[in-house]
């Protein structure tokens, strides 16, 4: 089986204004005086204001930096104020957008479902974009013993028909780990990430094999290289440390 090249994805949240595109910049620069560069895709998905000046930052000769969005909605167009569609990003220059975040999932805030997420991926595609599907447990759901089950859940209730390895990204992130400095062990990531390639092997046959699974939940560069060295973590979706490029550079590291 070949394996999949790696992702590592920075979601910037709510975050920046036009003086943090210094910081794509460095990223930039950075990458570009990487000896050796490191093996691996790099994406950063800034907030919706900067998605499109982020893009030309990143257009010149040389860049290897992709664009994504943090949120897209289900409809093409429509009386839906607030929100952008996936053609939308597509035209201000992003290449993915992440889908079902814990943060658009969480009861307390949006209360996005399964079926919203698929419909939602379901949306990139047509638009011409990746869908990165975030799954994940609560801290309860953990220590209750439902981590395998709520992941299986989620991924089989997200991940619609017709999923191909070309335009679909995973990412495993435990709620309980994002922002909170906790991380769990190797083996509880390399559980779950090996139950995830057996679900999408099953759905999609050797197609399944080939989509990238990426980890997110408080990595840094002091444990990336341990991390993304787990079975079947083909990358990363890093929140805060995403925001600094030296900090973002120390874990794309873990693939130089």
């Amino acid at each position: 089986m070949t394996t999949p090249r790696p992702l590592v994805a920075g979601n910037w949240k709510m975050n920046g204004l036009v003086a943090a595109l210094d910081e794509l910049g460095a990223l930039d620069a950075g990458l570009k005086a990487s000896d050796p560069a490191p093996v691996c895709d790099v994406m950063i998905c800034p907030p919706a204001t900067l998605l499109a000046q982020a893009a030309r930052r990143v257009k010149g000769p040389g860049s290897s930096i992709l664009i994504g969005a943090q949120n897209c909605h289900r409809e093409v167009s429509g009386a839906y104020t607030g929100d952008v569609s996936a053609e939308m990003l597509a035209e201000a220059g992003a290449r993915a957008v992440i889908v079902g975040h814990s943060e658009r999932r969480d009861k307390a805030t949006y209360a996005e479902t399964d079926e919203q997420v698929m419909e939602k991926a379901q949306a990139c595609w047509r638009g011409g974009l990746s869908a990165i599907i975030c799954i994940g447990e609560t801290e309860s759901q953990r220590r209750g013993g439902e981590a395998l089950a709520v992941v299986s859940g989620q991924l089989l209730g997200s991940l619609p028909e017709g999923a191909k390895a070309e335009n679909t990204v995973i990412a495993y992130e435990p709620v309980w780990a994002i922002g909170s400095g906790l991380t769990p062990t190797v083996d509880d990531v390399a559980e779950v990430h090996d139950l995830i390639r057996k679900l999408l092997v099953e759905r999609m046959g050797n197609a399944g094999k080939r989509v990238r699974i990426l980890y997110g939940g408080s990595v840094k560069p002091a444990n990336a290289r341990e991390l993304m060295g787990v079975s079947n973590v083909n990358g990363a979706l890093v929140g805060g440390a995403s925001l600094k490029a030296a900090d973002f550079l120390g874990i794309i590291a873990a693939y130089a």
